[in-house]
Parts: C-alpha cells; sequence; structure tokens
C-alpha cells in the first residue's frame, strides 16, 4: 500500500532564499498539494556559526511572499516536531547510541591535525584520500586510553560492503559505486550530527514519504540510504532536480545579478510572476502553457515531467511574464503593490480611486512595479521636466501653434475636462491648422508629460485636470 504524500523543504537559516532553493520549495509544494498531501517546513540549522534567527525569519518571509503556506512547521507545529534540527540533538544522540550498541558505527578518536596528514600523504601517493579505518575494531581499554588523553571521538558508520542503487524519480536508476566511500562520519565530536545523518532521522521519524531536492545533493544518497538500512528504517522516494544555472550554462551566482527571492521583491516581480516562472526550470505544462497561476500550477504539476537537464534562468523571460501579471492582476492590488515604490520617491498620493486611476493607465508594457514611479511622474509634479527628445516638438513653429490652439480652445469651453472634451478639442485644432498625427499630438504629449510616449493622451489629460492641462499648455507655448 502506498504512503501517504509528505514532503519537506528544510532550509539552512544562512541568508535569503536564492530562487534555486525557492524552485526545490516549490515543486515541493505543488507536489504536495497536487497529491493532496502534507508540506512540511523543517530547518536544519545546526551549523551554528551560520545560523541565525535573523535569517530564519527571512526564508520563513520570502516563502509566504511566495504563497507556499506549509502544513506543519517551527511556527505553526504538528505531530512530528520540533522543527528544527538544533531542537533535536538529543533524538540523534539516542539514534546514535543505538547504532554504536548493535555494532553498525564505531568511535574515531582521531584528531583534525592526523586526518589532514593522512589526507595529505593520500593525495600525495595519488591516491583517493578516504578513512583508513584507523579506529575500527578498537578494544575498550584502548578507547579508554584514547579518552583519557582528552580526545573527544567522533561516531562514524562502517563503510559499505556493496555497491548501492536507487531509483530516481526524476533521472532513473543511480548506481553507487561502494569504493565511493569510506568509513563517513554521522556524529561530530562536539554531539552534533553530520548532515546526512539528521537528514534521515528526521525523514524517517517525519514520516516524509518523498524527497525532492536539487541534483547536487544527489552523492549524498548513497550515505542516506545505508543509514536507513543501518537503522532499519523505510527510506522514502527521491527526486533529485536540475540545477539552475545561467544563461552562459555556470552557477547561478549573485555576482551577475540578482538571485535570491528579496532582490526580486525589491526589484518589482510579483510573487505570481516568480512562481509563476520558477515553475517552468525544468517543468514543462502538459500543453505548453506559460502564463499560469498558482490554481493551474497545482492541477497540472507532476513529478513525471519534470527533467533531469539543467534549467537555464533568464531575467528577461522572467520580465516578461511579469509584464503579463502586471497587467493582468486586479488593478486595486497592482495599486497597492506599486505605493512603496511611489512613497520611496517621495510621492504619497492620498486619493485611492485617482492613484488607483493613474497607475492602471501605466501598468501596460511595464515590466516591474520599480518602473511605475517613472512612468506615472509627470502626473506628481507642476512641472514635468521635459526629455530631449521631445524638445524638437515643443520648440517648432508647428508645436507652438497647436499649443496655443488648443489652450484656447480648452479655455473657451466650461465643464469638467473628460476623454471626450479633449478628443473634441485636439481635432478642432488639427482641422484648424491642418495638423495631423504627429505634427498634432507630439506637441501636446510633450507639454503635458515631457515625453513623446506614453498612454492615451486624452486619458492623461482627464486625470491631470483642467487646471493641470491648461497650466502645462502655457508654460509650453510661453517657452519658445
Amino acid at each position: 500500500m502506498s504512503r501517504p504524500v509528505r514532503v519537506r523543504f528544510a532550509p539552512s537559516p544562512t541568508g535569503h532564499l536564492h530562487v534555486g532553493s525557492a524552485r526545490t520549495a516549490l515543486f515541493n509544494w505543488l507536489f504536495a498539494r497536487h497529491e493532496g498531501g502534507a508540506f512540511v517546513l523543517r530547518i536544519e540549522d545546526t551549523d551554528l556559526a551560520r545560523s541565525t534567527v535573523e535569517s530564519e525569519r527571512a526564508v520563513l518571509d520570502d516563502l509566504a511572499w511566495l504563497g507556499l503556506a506549509w502544513d506543519e512547521g517551527p511556527d505553526v507545529g504538528g505531530a512530528y516536531g520540533p522543527y528544527r534540527q538544533s531542537e533535536r540533538l538529543e533524538i540523534y544522540r539516542e539514534h546514535a547510541e543505538r547504532l554504536l550498541a548493535e555494532g553498525k558505527t564505531f568511535r574515531c578518536y582521531c584528531t583534525d591535525e592526523e586526518l589532514e596528514e593522512k589526507r595529505r600523504l593520500a593525495l600525495t601517493d595519488g591516491r583517493i584520500p578516504q578513512y583508513d579505518g584507523a579506529c575500527r575494531g578498537l578494544s575498550a581499554a584502548a578507547e579508554a586510553a584514547l579518552s583519557s588523553e582528552g580526545r573527544r571521538p567522533t561516531v562514524r558508520a562502517h563503510r559499505p560492503t556493496r555497491d548501492v542503487a536507487v531509483d530516481d524519480l526524476v533521472r532513473g536508476r543511480v548506481e553507487f559505486a561502494r569504493e565511493m566511500l569510506g568509513d563517513f562520519i554521522i556524529l561530530r565530536s562536539d554531539g552534533r550530527p553530520t548532515y546526512n545523518f539528521a537528514v534521515v532521522v528526521d525523514d524517517a521519524l517525519m514520516e516524509i514519504s518523498h524527497v525532492v531536492r536539487a541534483e547536487e545533493h544527489l552523492p549524498n544518497t548513497m550515505r542516506q540510504l545505508l543509514l536507513y538500512e543501518a537503522l532499519g528504517l523505510e527510506p522514502p522516494s527521491f527526486a533529485h532536480v536540475s540545477l539552475i544555472v545561467d544563461k552562459d550554462r555556470s552557477k547561478l551566482s549573485k555576482r551577475r545579478g540578482a538571485s535570491s527571492v528579496a532582490e526580486f521583491r525589491e526589484q518589482g516581480f510579483l510573487s505570481e510572476a516568480l512562481l509563476n516562472y520558477l515553475a517552468l526550470l525544468g517543468w514543462s505544462h502538459p500543453d505548453a502553457k506559460e502564463i499560469m497561476s498558482r490554481d493551474e500550477l497545482v492541477r497540472a504539476f507532476d513529478l513525471a515531467r519534470v527533467s533531469s537537464s539543467p534549467a537555464a534562468f533568464d531575467e528577461d523571460k522572467l520580465a516578461w511574464i511579469n509584464a503579463h501579471h502586471i497587467r493582468e492582476e486586479p488593478i486595486g492590488r497592482v495599486a497597492e503593490l506599486a505605493r512603496p515604490y511611489f512613497e520611496a520617491e517621495g510621492v504619497c498620493e492620498p486619493d485611492g480611486e485617482r492613484f488607483e486611476a493613474i497607475v492602471d493607465l501605466v501598468r501596460e508594457g511595464l515590466e516591474r512595479l520599480s518602473e511605475i514611479p517613472y512612468a506615472a511622474g509627470f502626473f506628481f509634479t507642476d512641472d514635468p521636466e521635459v526629455e530631449d527628445d521631445a524638445r524638437p516638438w515643443l520648440e517648432s513653429e508647428t508645436g507652438e501653434a497647436v499649443l496655443k490652439g488648443l489652450l484656447s480652445t480648452l479655455e473657451a469651453e466650461e465643464g469638467v475636462l473628460d476623454q471626450a472634451s479633449v478628443k473634441r478639442a485636439l481635432k478642432a485644432v488639427g482641422e484648424e491648422l491642418g495638423a495631423r498625427g504627429k505634427d498634432l499630438y507630439m506637441p501636446v504629449r510633450a507639454a503635458l508629460t515631457g515625453r513623446i510616449h506614453g498612454p492615451s493622451l486624452a486619458l492623461v489629460a482627464a486625470l491631470l485636470g483642467r487646471d493641470r492641462v491648461l497650466a502645462r499648455l502655457s508654460r509650453a507655448a510661453a517657452r519658445r
């Protein structure tokens, strides 16, 4: 009988969430939701020198921002806790003691200096550096003598006597030669577990059914399978997904640009867009769809469609997907997400309806929320700066005539300035002066926005309002 689906994401709290780790979390979350299983968050914080509370909070915030809610974890609890490895040290010690009692592991009293010297000699002789078994089979008296010298032992598992294989759900059958491994450490001299030992104990006790992780962990699988066998525990199913690489196929690096979820968030990417894009890195929709909501991703996700080939991170493709989500999300949400970017530029717009209308007007064609303050900047200043390519349209005789004619026409009209009245006035001025196309519209756009490109001119004028439009036309007409 198949086991209930339980997957885990187990980050180390040593910084913000990398997009590669976020993709791993996403695949686990999608698999759990698609199968109706549980998504467990476990914090692997036994690296005391690098793990911090601040980093843990940052990782949890990044996951929450992406919408990857966990069913069990350090902050929500669950039946299989604790969910921080630093709180499970006694559990690891108990299992290590059991393996010692059963003769499946042994204490090693070799110092770091002795091991390093042996490693150096092996490399000098052209041999693969492996532990030489110096402490394997020590008598109780020998152990007591070494201990009396103040040596604190590690605990090592016996080297394998046979090859090991795993039927990976992404990579197929993967075999590991026994020569790859010596007597490996499971418990350090300070009592802390090694990564492989802690992971096996945790995954077994938390009844994890599937381990979905990056391919860089594939070499760990050999040690972990041996430990599952030594402990008499059923191993989970493994799925090792491809790495995310840069466009040139090198490792995705912060030196080449943003690489963490927090950085993309700050740049104005929507969580829906980043999630959408990450899902496409190593997985494909059966109908080749590229734009998907969370619900669509959950319905379509299947580990069988996860590729074993490296996935290249293309920020241009991410920006294209983000632009789509900016256009399609409800305007109220986009406006609220955009507001902090305006406030950072000193723009505080109290009128919610007007602010939403402005954001709605300029969001077409934008790739990042951080671009919106520039795109809409002319709405929030009395005298917008005229860009270089717009100046010629204000300085020509035709431009001056158009501006003066439109100013006179609008001044003669009464009532609220709206799209219809702006269009009527522009049509009348064009017919009177014989101006058409760019000769008619470019001077007006340059006067109202300082630019020659932008959204509908009639909508811009209506949102600016009668007083601002007349003031800008008057000022621009007087500049020549």
